[in-house]
C-alpha cells in the first residue's frame, strides 16, 4: 500500500511547479572517481530490493535485454551480439525495478488524497507511491479521482472525440516507451479521426537531429551499428553524458578504447562518466582504476559547438592545404556530396577570434583535435541533447555532418553518425508514423493498407499543441505515456493551457504531475509495463521496438502484472477506437488488439523495410531496417550528401546574464526521479541546485550553499524559479546548469530551434538573485 493519508482540502487543483525543497544539499567531491564500478552494483541492487523485493526484483533483472526477455525501457542503446548474463546498467536496473514496484496506488489512495494535496508533493514522492492499478476519473469540479470501469472510460473518450467540432480539436501525445504495435495503432486512431496532431517526446529532444540529418543525408537516423565501435579509430562524444544518461554506451566506448580508438569528449560540464569507466562485470576493472575513456576533453561553452566544430574543420582544411590530397576525401566529396565549395569559402571567411571567443576553446586545442581527426582512418560522431536543444540545434547537427563528410566518414566500416536517443522506442515510434507531419508516400500506403484517408495538413507538434491549448482550440488531450506537464517548457503556461481542455487522458504506469494538472474532466488509464506478461485472452502476446541503430526486435514481458485491472497499450488504443468509431470503416479494432500479429501485418503493408515482419520479429536478434546513407545512398533533394552553410549563432548576453542549460541527475530518468542523489557530481539528498563557476559566484556576491532565485530573460519577458542552492562546479565562466523538471519553468515556450521547434532547454539566458530580490527590468 501507499504512504500516509492526509485529510482532504477544498482548494482546487494545484500548481504545475515542483514544490520548493526544504533543507540543503550534501556536497562531496566526486572528482577522481570512475563511472559504474562497485557503486553502481550496490546502487542497482539496493534500489531493486527496496522497490520490487528480492524475488520479483531479481527475476525481472534476469530478463532485461535478453533474447527471450523484454527490452529495457531505460534507453535505446542496442544489445550486443553476445549478451552477458546481466545485460543492463544502473539506470536500466532502476527503470525495471521501478516498474516492478511492489507498492500500488488504487482507488482507496485517491479517496484519501485530494488532487490539491498531491500537487504539494514532490515528483520523487509521487513516483514512490507505486503502480497504478485501476482506471480513475476526475469528474468536473471534483477534489479527488474516483474509480471508473474501462467501458465507462472508453465511452467518455469516444463521446468527447465524436462531439468535436473538428478533428483538430484533439491532440494525441506519445512517449518514446510506446511499442511499435501500440504506436502504429495510436496514429491510426488519430488519422482515422482526421487529425495529424501527433506530438511526441522527440519534439523536445532529438527532433533537431531528425531534421538536420534529413536535410544533410536523407534520413533522420544514425548510420552506424554497434560493431562499428570496435572498428573505429576516433570517436567524438558531443553534448552528452553517457555515464548518467546512457550507461550501456560506456561498454561500447570501453571496447573501442581497448581496440585502439581515441575519444574526444566535448561538453561544458566535466563529467566523471566521460573520463573513466569501471565495468562491473570485468574483474580487471573492478580491482583497478578502470579504463580511461577520454583522450582530449574540450569544455566548450554552452552553445559554443558550432564555433568549435568550425574551428576544427578550419584546421583540417589547413592540414589539407599543407599536404594536398592527404586529408580531405575529394573522391567521396566529388562522387557523393553537394555544396562543398560554397561551404569551404564560408568557413575560410570565418574569423578565428570569433571561433575562440564563442567556443571558449583555444586554437591550439582545435588544431590538436583536427590532427587526431586527420590521422584517423575511421571516425564516429555521437551526440545527444547538448547539441539539439538550442535555437541553432539543427545547425549543430549539420556541422557534425559537415565534419564527417570532409573525410568520407559515412557509409564505411567504423565510421558514421550516431545520435544517442533516450527512450527505448522513440525512434521506432517515428518509424510507425508518430509525427505531426509524414511523407505523402506514408499516407498513400496507409490508405491502401488500412482504408484510412489521412489528412495531409501539418499537425501540431509539442510547442504548437501548447499554444493551441492556450487559445482554447484543443478540447481533448490524450497522452500515451509520459509526463507532459513536467517534460515540456514554460511549466506555468503549459499547466494553464492544459486546464483549458475539456478532457485530459493519460495512459500511465505510475502517478506523475500531469495527472494533477487536468482539463475539466480527467482520466488515468493504467497500463501494463514493458516487464509484464501480456495476455490477449489466454494467448501470450509480444511487442517490438526499434533501437537507436535501426534494429527491430521483440520484447516479451515476464512478470505477473501489478494488477488484474491493467490493460496493454494496444488494448487501450483499440478500446478508444471502438468507442469512437462504432463500427465505422473496415478495421476490426478488437481483432487487432486480440492478436498483435495482425497489427504487424498492417505495419508490413504500410512501411517499407518490414517485409516478413512477423517472421523476422521472432528471430533472436531481430532485423535491421534499410539505411541508405550507410551504403552511401543519399535520398536528399540533391541526391547527394549535402554540406550546409551556417553562420555563427548569436548569443547576446547583457551584463550579469548567464547561459543556463538543464540537465538530469544520476538518480533520474527523464522526469522520473528515483532518488535525490547525483553521485557522480557529488550532490546528495537535494535537487534544487544551480551549478556555477566559482568566479561567477564571487562576481554576484553569492557563496556555496546560498539560496537564490533564478530569473530567465527572453524577448522582454521574465520567468522566476525560486529557492535554488548555489553549488560551485567545473563549468565554463558564464555558464550554469540546473536539473529539469525543476528548471523547466524558466524555458520560454517561444524559444525553440529553427526548423525543428525543439525547445531551447540548453540555451536559457538567466540572472541570479538573492532570495526575494526583484529582477532587473528586461533588457
Amino acid at each position: 500500500m501507499s504512504e500516509s493519508s492526509p485529510p482532504k482540502t477544498s482548494r482546487d487543483a494545484g500548481a504545475a511547479l515542483v514544490p520548493v525543497e526544504p533543507g540543503a544539499p550534501v556536497l562531496r567531491d566526486a572528482r577522481g572517481t570512475a563511472a559504474a564500478g562497485v557503486g553502481a552494483v550496490v546502487s542497482s541492487l539496493a534500489y531493486t530490493l527496496e522497490r520490487a523485493g528480492p524475488v520479483r526484483g531479481l527475476r525481472v533483472l534476469a530478463r532485461v535485454n535478453q533474447a527471450a526477455g523484454f527490452d529495457c525501457p531505460g534507453c535505446a542503446w542496442p544489445d550486443p551480439e553476445h549478451r552477458a548474463l546481466a545485460e543492463f546498467c544502473e539506470n536500466g536496473a532502476r527503470a525495471v525495478a521501478d516498474e516492478a514496484d511492489k507498492r500500488t496506488v488504487g482507488p482507496t489512495f485517491f479517496e484519501q488524497w485530494s488532487i490539491e494535496r498531491l500537487s504539494e508533493q514532490s515528483d520523487y514522492w509521487l513516483n514512490r507511491q507505486g503502480r497504478l492499478t485501476h482506471p480513475m476519473w476526475r469528474r468536473e469540479g471534483a477534489e479527488c479521482y474516483e474509480e471508473i470501469s474501462w467501458d465507462e472510460a472508453f465511452t467518455k473518450i469516444g463521446g468527447t472525440l465524436r462531439a468535436l467540432a473538428h478533428p483538430d480539436q484533439a491532440v494525441f501525445y506519445t512517449s518514446g516507451r510506446t511499442s511499435n504495435e501500440a504506436a502504429f495503432l495510436y496514429q491510426l486512431v488519430a488519422r482515422t479521426l482526421g487529425t495529424n496532431n501527433l506530438p511526441d517526446c522527440s519534439n523536445m529532444c532529438h527532433e533537431s537531429s531528425g531534421v538536420g540529418l534529413g536535410e544533410s543525408i536523407g534520413i533522420g537516423k544514425g548510420t552506424v551499428q554497434l560493431a562499428d565501435f570496435t572498428k573505429t579509430a576516433l570517436i567524438f562524444v558531443i553534448g552528452q553524458n553517457p555515464g548518467t544518461n546512457h550507461p550501456r554506451m560506456l561498454s561500447a566506448l570501453r571496447d573501442a578504447k581497448l581496440a585502439g580508438a581515441k575519444i574526444v569528449s566535448i561538453n561544458p560540464l566535466r563529467e566523471v562518466g566521460l573520463e573513466r569507466f569501471k565495468h562491473p562485470q570485468k574483474p580487471q576493472d573492478m580491482i583497478s582504476s578502470g579504463v580511461q575513456l577520454t583522450d582530449v576533453y574540450l569544455q566548450v561553452k554552452i552553445n559554443g559547438d558550432v564555433a568549435l566544430l568550425k574551428g576544427i574543420m578550419k584546421e583540417v582544411l589547413a592540414l589539407e592545404d599543407a599536404s594536398p590530397g592527404s586529408v580531405v576525401d575529394r573522391g567521396f566529396i566529388d562522387d557523393a556530396c553537394a555544396g562543398y565549395e560554397p561551404w569551404r569559402d564560408a568557413l575560410e571567411a570565418t574569423p578565428w577570434e570569433q571561433l575562440e571567443e564563442q567556443s571558449g576553446i583555444g586554437r591550439a586545442q582545435m588544431r590538436e583535435v583536427a590532427t587526431m581527426y586527420a590521422q584517423a582512418p575511421a571516425t564516429i560522431a555521437c551526440w545527444a541533447m547538448g547539441l539539439t536543444q538550442h535555437a541553432n540545434g539543427v545547425a549543430n547537427i549539420q556541422e557534425v555532418v559537415n565534419l564527417l563528410l570532409l573525410r568520407g566518414n559515412i557509409g564505411r566500416p567504423g565510421a558514421g553518425l550516431c545520435p544517442v536517443r533516450g527512450h527505448s522506442n522513440v525512434q521506432g515510434d517515428r518509424t510507425m508514423g508518430i509525427s505531426h507531419v509524414m511523407p505523402d508516400a506514408f499516407y498513400d500506403r496507409l490508405e491502401v493498407a488500412c482504408g484510412v484517408r489521412s489528412p495531409r495538413n501539418r499537425g501540431l507538434d509539442v510547442v504548437d499543441a501548447i499554444h493551441a491549448m492556450e487559445r482554447g482550440e484543443v478540447r481533448c488531450f490524450v497522452a500515451m505515456g509520459g509526463n507532459f506537464v513536467s517534460a515540456t517548457p514554460d511549466s506555468n503556461r503549459t499547466a494553464a493551457a492544459m486546464r483549458r481542455c475539456a478532457l485530459t487522458v493519460h495512459v500511465s504506469t505510475k502517478l506523475n504531475r500531469s495527472h494533477l494538472v487536468t482539463g475539466s474532466e480527467a482520466l488515468i488509464l493504467p497500463c501494463l509495463g514493458r516487464t509484464e506478461h501480456d495476455l490477449a485472452g489466454d494467448t501470450p502476446q509480444f511487442v517490438t521496438v526499434e533501437n537507436s541503430m535501426g534494429i527491430v526486435h521483440a520484447s516479451r514481458g515476464r512478470l505477473k502484472p501489478a494488477s488484474v485491472h491493467l490493460r496493454s497499450e494496444p488494448s487501450i488504443v483499440a478500446g478508444i477506437a471502438r468507442a469512437t468509431f462504432e463500427g465505422e470503416g473496415s478495421l476490426d479494432w478488437g481483432a487487432l488488439a486480440a492478436d498483435y500479429d495482425r497489427i504487424r501485418d498492417l505495419i508490413e503493408a504500410t512501411i517499407p523495410g518490414f517485409e516478413r515482419y512477423n517472421e523476422r520479429a521472432r528471430t533472436s536478434h531481430g532485423f535491421a531496417l534499410p539505411n541508405g546513407p550507410s551504403e552511401r545512398r543519399f535520398t536528399t533533394k540533391t541526391g547527394r550528401a549535402n554540406f550546409i552553410v551556417h553562420g555563427l549563432p548569436q548569443i547576446p548576453l547583457a551584463e550579469n546574464q548567464l547561459l543556463m542549460m538543464t540537465i538530469r541527475s544520476h538518480d533520474q530518468y527523464n522526469t522520473t526521479v528515483y532518488d535525490l542523489n547525483d553521485r557522480y557530481r557529488g550532490i546528495h539528498n537535494f535537487r534544487r541546485v544551480v551549478l556555477m563557476h566559482r568566479e561567477d559566484m564571487g562576481a554576484r556576491g553569492v557563496d556555496e550553499g546560498d539560496r537564490v532565485d533564478i530569473v530567465s530573460h527572453f524577448q522582454g519577458t521574465t520567468r522566476r524559479a525560486p529557492g535554488f542552492v548555489c553549488v560551485p562546479y567545473d563549468v565554463p565562466r558564464g555558464c550554469v546548469a540546473t536539473y529539469f523538471p525543476e528548471a523547466n519553468v524558466l524555458v520560454p515556450l517561444e524559444s525553440f530551434a529553427a526548423k525543428s521547434q525543439t525547445p531551447t532547454s540548453k540555451s536559457v539566458v538567466v540572472t541570479i538573485h538573492a532570495r526575494g530580490e526583484g529582477a532587473p527590468a528586461p533588457s
